[in-house]
């Protein structure tokens, strides 16, 4: 059982990212998901990154909300 944090620093780091607020801060204001581009299709994941976060989606797995809050800051930042 897995009792860790699933908050957005603990996925930066199982993403392989700096975890740190500045670091997530940066990350969201360089990578920017513009209409055309979907979250998981964005050219700045690598594959291993692009399944974990297909997982969280698809399995509803600890990463869901955490994932989605991603999501929603990259799209956010593009407006």
């Amino acid at each position: 059982m897995d009792i860790g944090s699933h908050d957005l620093a603990a996925l930066f780091g199982q993403l392989g990212l700096e975890n740190d607020e500045q670091s997530i801060n940066r990350f969201v204001e360089s990578h920017q998901l513009t209409a055309e581009m979907t979250f998981l299709d964005a050219p700045f994941w690598n594959s291993s990154q692009v399944e974990l976060l297909q997982q969280a989606f698809m399995d509803d797995a600890e990463w869901a909300e955490a994932a989605d809050t991603l999501a929603t800051l990259l799209a956010a930042s593009a407006k």
